[in-house]
């Protein structure tokens, strides 16, 4: 399996344990996976300590996926992981990027109801 899926899938998977590891030996945190996606694009957004780990390390927190333009914040956001967006936000995510279908990643807080995460992007 290539370093690149193994990050891929411990990230996915919230092992942050084996992300800190596969990044320490030199796995590259922006190069995609064999499904063209980033680490940072398909980890557990509930867990902030992979979120951390990815963005420690160089993680672009504003990689849209190509197919609908969302990014992780969007993920996050949709998700209501107030930790992560907030997280992602410090780590200089954009809060007034759209998707393609024009949403900001706000409108899919509030359209799945997660009004602590509206409040936290709409005071920014």
């Amino acid at each position: 399996m290539p370093p690149e899926d193994k990050l891929t899938a411990a990230s996915a998977n919230g092992n942050v344990f084996a992300v800190r590891e596969l990044l320490m030996n030199g796995v590259l945190v922006n190069r995609k996976n064999s499904f063209g996606h980033s680490a940072v694009q398909v980890m557990m957004m509930g867990s902030t300590a992979v979120a951390q780990a990815l963005l420690e390390h160089g993680a672009d927190p504003n990689v849209a996926d190509g197919k609908t333009g969302a990014t992780p914040l969007h993920d996050a956001a949709r998700a209501g992981f107030l930790d992560t967006v907030r997280l992602l936000v410090i780590f200089q995510a954009n809060p007034q990027v759209r998707d393609l279908a024009m949403c900001l990643p706000a409108d899919l807080a509030r359209q799945n109801g997660h009004e602590d995460v509206v409040a936290f992007l709409e005071s920014l």
